[in-house]
């Protein structure tokens, strides 16, 4: 049987989404291949823009590499190329360097800046829709920042400390929040007043963030004013230049900074296609997220134009637009490829929540149109809605990535915690610990290996387990009476005798236990074993190997131990310890210096195969 080949123009929001779903369900269908195409060897988590042109997170934490997001996808092959054109008749897509037979096409294309004709936006203006306009906006505003600082003529100086946002959509909104994070970082590294940096918001429209309704609107807008941002509104900018913009029927504003968020439009290659197109350019699709006319053609994400019957607007040009038009997109291909007789529903939005992150620490939201949410609520909410992306495109690798950069690796405190959970420290300092804690556990263990006290003879040593023999019950009924006159200390005070956490088990504990420790045979065998995994653990911890797994497994030891009617009170520092030594400690005059890089980059090759800029899996064009 000839192969049927699943074209999917683009990576972003609804390609990444579409060929992981399409993927999977053809993994064991040998006749399907997807082709995914896209101008780069990454997918570019387009609604973090603004925080990477602000320098609130480090450029790769948008940039998802498609051989790590796809390497367990068999069925995929990923090209890196642009597309010029399709050729619906013959059934072939374009690119600047071949061509690529389909029998089904999904259009995921994504959109770009709509400046309106607006006079001197491309020469003077930044715009940001890309990864390449994040960062040449991230150097500017650092660039510009730095000449205001020093400029003498007063007029000039304001210009250049002026920064100005066009737009108050999401983009333009989250922009100016980031931007008032950041106006602190750029104040402090050029040895300005905060104040001397003005931000501005222009928009068109008499009012601000009109996705939202009023009352979530108005919270964001008092939340903007309050720190320190001009409000426009009702003004039109007719012309960019590059130190001043003009308004219709108001004065100029005098800024070396534009920053252009007004609208948005389809791809511009897609003019191209030959397929009828909406408003902004965007491809027409059907209520099944078809091109008009073209059955094995269909559409997803922000170059779709489609209105439902019963909505004011079309799909918004949103992530969860882009994941629902995938969805039926990927619906109608699959019946199409497997030929069934399944009915299709027709495509029905439903956008559980709109949330507006003005800045790290504040936003605002519309839950299922019912509920209105602002502050740290909402900013969570954010983060939720970005962790349930990874998890629809099975991507645990980068929502661990996610985690790390919005919470763990953020600087000058820009997370929704306030910077308490980036505290950057240097781990030499625990290395002390590292060494003491790994002898304590050495010389725990020495008893147990020689002389009469010794865990490798067939005598019974954990005196708590009652079922095992009579002999083992008097000795932990004794053991245990002796234990009750202790005194509870979480230190050890002189002349007294320390308390048990348990002085016996827990019945559902002792429960468990029997299962595992039924008789003597398996109790003589688990005190052998457990000596082993001590001695293992201590010599790891002690020379730095794997010490985040070691610590950790040291932590559960003791919580057995506490349970088992065997740990006291003033040895619980233990539990502390081990997780001030999870940070890392190895790295430093330790084993893990080297296996850890070692690990992650042989296993990491082995996982995610060779990470590449430039993809070309389909050997024959």
């Amino acid at each position: 049987m000839a192969k049927k080949n699943i074209v999917v123009v683009g990576a972003g929001f609804a390609g990444v989404y579409a060929t992981k779903k399409l993927a999977k369900h053809f993994k064991k269908n040998a006749d399907v291949e997807i082709t995914l195409i896209d101008r780069h060897s990454y997918f570019t988590y387009m609604t973090e823009l603004h925080e990477v042109a602000t320098e609130r997170v480090d450029p790769e934490h948008i940039q998802y590499d498609l051989q790590r997001l796809f390497s367990r996808r068999k069925n995929v092959r990923l090209v890196t190329d642009t597309v010029t054109g399709i050729d619906k008749e013959k059934q072939t897509v374009t690119t600047e360097n071949g061509s690529y037979q389909y029998d089904q096409l999904l259009i995921s294309l994504g959109g770009e800046s709509n400046d309106f004709g607006t006079p001197g936006v491309k020469e003077h203006g930044f715009e940001l829709w890309s990864f390449e306009q994040a960062m040449a906006l991230r150097s500017h505003l650092a660039a510009v920042i730095r000449r205001g600082a020093v400029e003498l003529d007063p007029a000039k100086r304001k210009a250049m400390l002026t920064l100005t946002v066009c737009g108050s959509g999401f983009t333009g909104s989250e922009l100016v929040g980031e931007l008032i994070e950041y106006r602190d970082v750029l104040a402090r590294d050029n040895k300005l007043d905060p104040n001397e940096i003005t931000l501005q918001l222009v928009e068109a429209a008499p009012t601000i963030i009109n996705m939202l309704n009023r009352t979530q609107a108005g919270k964001a807008e008092k939340y903007m004013i309050k720190h320190g941002v001009t409000i426009k509104t009702n003004s039109m900018i007719t012309g960019v230049f590059e130190d001043h913009v003009t308004l219709k029927d108001q004065a100029d504003l005098p800024t070396y900074t534009l920053i252009w968020t007004a609208g948005v439009r389809a791809n511009g290659v897609v003019d191209k296609f030959g397929i009828e197109t909406g408003r902004g350019g965007r491809l027409a699709a059907n209520e099944f997220m078809q091109a008009k006319g073209c059955k094995n053609i269909f559409l997803a994400g922000d170059s779709t134009f489609y209105q439902e019957p019963d909505q004011p607007r079309p799909v918004p040009q949103i992530v969860q637009g882009a994941e629902e038009t995938a969805a039926t997109a990927v619906q109608g291909i699959i019946k199409n490829v497997d030929h069934s007789d399944v009915t299709i529903k027709p495509f029905k939005g439903a956008y559980q929540a709109s949330v507006d992150s003005i800045g790290s620490k504040y936003a605002v939201a519309q839950v299922l149109e019912k509920w209105n949410v602002s502050g740290f609520i909402a900013v969570l909410l954010k983060h939720a809605i970005n962790w349930m992306y990874y998890v629809q495109i099975f991507s645990g690798y980068y929502l661990f990535q996610y985690f790390m950069h919005e919470f763990f690796r953020t600087r000058n405190q820009r997370n929704v915690f306030r910077g308490w959970t980036s505290r950057a420290g240097n781990v030499l300092w625990s290395v002390p610990l590292r060494f003491f804690y790994g002898a304590m556990w050495l010389w725990d263990c020495w008893t147990k290996v020689q002389g009469k006290e010794s865990w490798f003879v067939d005598k019974l040593r954990l005196t708590s387990f009652s079922w095992l023999q009579v002999s083992a019950t008097s000795g932990a009924s004794e053991s245990t009476s002796k234990a009750a006159k202790g005194i509870f200390s979480l230190s050890y005070m002189y002349g007294k005798d320390p308390l048990l956490v348990f002085d016996k088990m827990p019945a559902w504990f002792e429960s468990v236990t029997k299962i595992f420790i039924p008789n003597m045979q398996m109790a003589f065998f688990f005190q052998k074993l457990m000596t082993c995994v001590e001695i293992a653990v201590a010599l790891c911890i002690f020379f730095g190997l794997f010490t985040w797994l070691a610590n950790g497994i040291t932590i559960g030891l003791v919580i057995v131990f506490c349970l088992s009617g065997m740990f006291y009170w003033v040895n619980l520092w233990m539990i502390f310890a081990a997780i001030a030594l999870m940070n890392g400690s190895g790295r430093t005059f330790g084993l893990d210096y080297w296996v850890v890089p070692w690990l992650q980059k042989h296993l990491g090759h082995w996982w995610y195969g060779n990470v590449r800029s430039h993809y070309d899996g389909v050997k024959t064009r």
